[in-house]
């Protein structure tokens, strides 16, 4: 019996990968500490996802839906306010 596979890698209109919630890969969770946090935004332009939020120079948070636990926000943080955890409720 042959078995039917779906096209991999196929952009079928433009715009899509926003249906695709691919936060579920990762195996560790960015946690922000606000107190540590200096909004220095420099986590924001290394996040290859661009799940950091942010607004009026102020980090809000990492969207998971999209965030794939790679940890370059926790590496390039001067101030250790991002921290890769196992949980994200620890």
């Amino acid at each position: 019996m042959k078995k039917e596979y779906s096209l991999g890698g196929t952009i079928l209109k433009d715009g899509n990968s926003e249906n695709f919630k691919t936060g579920d890969w990762k195996n560790k969770y960015p946690y922000h500490d606000k107190e540590k946090c200096k909004n220095c935004m420099m986590c924001v332009p290394f996040c290859p996802e661009s799940c950091i939020r942010h607004e009026d120079s102020k980090l809000l948070g990492m969207d998971l839906d999209f965030c794939k636990g790679c940890g370059v926000c926790s590496k390039v943080c001067p101030f250790h306010a991002i921290e890769m955890k196992s949980d994200i409720n620890k």
